[in-house]
């Protein structure tokens, strides 16, 4: 039995920082383990979060220059945290920053140049872990429930709630995963209107009241009658979830109010049309930063009823699941293993993604 240490970087469409976890993970039984050793959330500069956030609108050079520039950050935030660590790992495994998301043009793209990150932190590194999904015809996304598959095999649902909301399932033997559509990322974007990171506990959103007209207009978008696999983005919420925004008259209470609703409404949608009826209580695992918004969790069990348990992690695994998922995803890439599910992404077969970078040894 060999322990993997490997160091799992994430960074998500919330832009809330960067996200690095130390974990060991390893295969006893035909079944993958995981600990999670140390873990540090890195805050963005109000600079760099504006950056990422244009990212997509820069010109060529200028993405390539963020492109290089965020993989030398990236390389001195792990080596920080390896030097702290005092211990040695195997390898670090990176999500990136995704910056274009345009998987039917054949185009996704994940900043932070994986041998900049390599040579700075002075670590093997692997990463790009979308672009070769995409290139066999599918979504690149969600990549995480492989992880869910692999580490988290008990729960019948896994739902993640970053700046997007995403599932996965078995449905028929096969893992059935999609992004179902909104989570953190209106809420950011109406709270740092209100000079605030964020909406702690909810306690904003839980003060207003729902607005009917907007939630009817949020319910009708044309994405969630999309068939799975699905995936979406930052390009989605700024076409057509900013001009709901910015054009409502409504408070900012009611905003959030409305939208943790509305979230939770297309979650128990997805849910509740996949629970298996054999079973009188499914278990559905949350986490991510919407885990621990406790107005949003209350607002999802209601809606689900008392057929579906939200089960709620300790807080360590609610915000790095994420990280851990790529640092086993980065083990199964240096295994030669499956790591992206062609039943998640609709692509053309299984994968085995991720590019891998040695830093210079000159």
């Amino acid at each position: 039995m060999s322990t993997y240490k490997v160091l799992g970087l994430m960074s998500g469409t919330s832009l809330d920082g960067l996200d690095i976890a130390y974990c060991h993970i390893w295969e006893e039984d035909e079944k993958w383990h995981f600990s999670i050793n140390k873990t540090a959330e890195i805050d963005y500069s109000d600079d760099m979060r504006e950056y990422l956030k244009n990212a997509i609108h820069l010109s060529e050079e200028d993405h390539t220059q963020l492109h290089k520039d965020y993989g030398i950050w990236l390389g001195q935030q792990s080596k920080a945290f390896i030097d702290e660590l005092e211990e040695e790992i195997d390898f670090i495994a990176s999500h990136g920053h995704t910056s274009h998301h345009r998987p039917d043009e054949g185009v996704t793209f994940q900043l932070g140049d994986g041998q900049l990150l390599a040579n700075t932190s002075g670590k093997q590194v692997v990463c790009d872990f979308r672009t070769k999904d995409v290139s066999l015809k599918g979504q690149g996304a969600p990549l995480v429930p492989i992880g869910d598959k692999l580490l988290f095999h008990e729960y019948d649902f896994c739902l993640n709630l970053g700046g997007i909301s995403n599932i996965s399932f078995d449905k028929d033997g096969k893992r059935i995963a999609y992004d179902i559509g909104l989570a953190n990322m209106p809420l950011n974007y109406i709270t740092h209107k209100m000079g605030l990171a964020y909406d702690e506990n909810g306690q904003i959103a839980s003060s207003g009241k729902l607005n009917h007209v907007l939630l009817q207009k949020l319910n009708s978008l044309p994405y969630y009658n999309q068939p799975y696999p699905k995936s979406t983005g930052y390009e989605w919420f700024s076409a057509e979830i900013i001009p709901l925004i910015e054009g409502s008259k409504i408070s900012n209470e009611d905003l959030l109010h409305t939208f943790i609703h509305h979230n939770c409404e297309q979650i128990a949608f997805a849910v509740l049309k996949y629970k298996n009826n054999g079973k009188s209580i499914s278990k559905l695992l949350a986490t991510g930063g919407g885990a621990l918004n406790t107005f949003f969790m209350e607002t999802l069990q209601n809606k689900l009823g008392s057929s579906v348990e939200v089960v709620i992690p300790n807080k360590t695994l609610i915000a790095y699941k994420e990280a851990l998922v790529f640092a086993l995803m980065g083990v199964l890439r240096l295994e030669g293993k499956t790591n992206v599910l062609k039943s998640v992404t609709g692509a053309t077969s299984d994968s085995c993604s991720g590019e891998v970078f040695y830093p210079n040894q000159d």
